[in-house]
């Protein structure tokens, strides 16, 4: 069976729409960790990395295929995930407190995404592609943008709440409408969540994405 091109979405990007952004050694391929620590490996030759990266950097894999051993770094999160794809986009949402974001959001988009955790998340996210927010009296209170960029495919990442404002269907808003934003490109949304994480799945799937498959999360930081 041919493997789909979104097993490994760090290698779909970084040989596709984000190969300017790739650093290689060998088999081995990573984003800049100060951007986004998203790395992949060929299994046969998983000591390639180890060239990339310094002491105390992270290398995170997310994919089908589970990285059972590192060599030159230790293990430090391992967890499972689901990637859902969309072919059945939501309707647009008609809100006009959804603004884009830019360079001068980049510090409040941080301190959110710090507050939330919404997965890996730097003060150069907007290099990696646009992202949309709401704000309330000043604060920015709810986000949702681009990520990896497959061919055909991008992805739908950095969706998340303030505490305080939960409740009032942002994240649903947002998310439709990153996912509406990157349909306009002619590409197809994707994202991932956490496999315990079922209120966002069901968010997700209410939204027109579906489950492709099951992935396996794991950090690893070089020693």
């Amino acid at each position: 069976m041919t493997a789909h091109p979104l097993d490994c979405p760090a290698r779909a990007a970084l040989t596709g729409p984000h190969a300017p952004l790739a650093q290689s050694h060998g088999a081995a391929l990573r984003y800049d960790p100060g951007l986004i620590p998203f790395a992949a490996i060929d299994p046969d030759h998983p000591e390639h990395l180890s060239a990339l990266a310094a002491p105390g950097e992270p290398a995170v894999f997310l994919q089908t295929e589970r990285v059972q051993t590192l060599p030159g770094f230790s293990e430090t999160l391992r967890a499972e995930a689901v990637q859902l794809i969309s072919h059945r986009l939501p309707s647009a949402p008609d809100d006009p407190r959804i603004l884009p974001l830019g360079p001068d959001d980049a510090a409040d988009m941080l301190a959110l995404a710090e507050a939330t955790k919404p997965g890996p998340f730097t003060l150069r996210a907007l290099e990696l592609g646009p992202f949309w927010g709401v704000r309330h009296e000043g604060q920015l209170i709810a986000m949702a943008g681009t990520r990896m960029a497959a061919p055909g495919f991008t992805e739908v990442s950095g969706v998340c709440t303030a505490p305080e404002a939960r409740g009032q269907g942002l994240a649903r808003a947002l998310s439709a409408h990153a996912a509406c934003a990157i349909a306009a490109t002619g590409a197809i949304p994707f994202l991932h969540a956490f496999a315990t994480n079922a209120a966002a799945i069901s968010l997700y799937q209410s939204l027109g994405f579906a489950i492709r498959a099951e992935f396996s999360v794991a950090v690893f930081t070089r020693t």
